[in-house]
């Protein structure tokens, strides 16, 4: 199995940063893509940011220029740096991970628990 573990959310005023980190552990082959979603309460899951195994990154357009997605491939480790924060990024935020535990092995999905950050005006 391939556990992840999230942290560093929290509570910050408007304008403040944080910095998520998601940690992948177990039986991992190769690593396709690394990213981090948010649910909002009452609102569906988004996709914030992605990195894929090709270094390319993707962003939502609501964090572009406010939000970096960068990767440890070593530890097997991606974070999420969120600058200049704003009371919409209050959401849980989710870390995804898509992964193949063996060679010839189909990737697939993994999430992590999730971790709240509540962001005040």
């Amino acid at each position: 199995q391939v556990q992840l573990v999230e942290s560093g959310g929290g509570l910050v005023q408007a304008g403040g940063s944080l910095r998520l980190t998601c940690a992948a552990s177990g039986s991992i082959f190769r690593i396709n893509a690394m990213g981090w979603y948010r649910q909002a309460a009452g609102k569906k899951r988004e996709t914030v940011a992605v990195s894929t195994s090709g270094d390319s990154t993707s962003y939502a357009d609501s964090v572009k220029g406010r939000f970096t997605i960068f990767r440890d491939n070593a530890k097997h480790t991606v974070y999420l740096q969120m600058n200049n924060l704003v009371p919409e990024d209050t959401a849980a935020y989710y870390c995804d991970v898509v992964a193949s535990r063996r060679e010839g092995y189909r990737p697939r999905d993994y999430w992590g628990q999730g971790t709240q950050v509540t962001v005040s005006s």
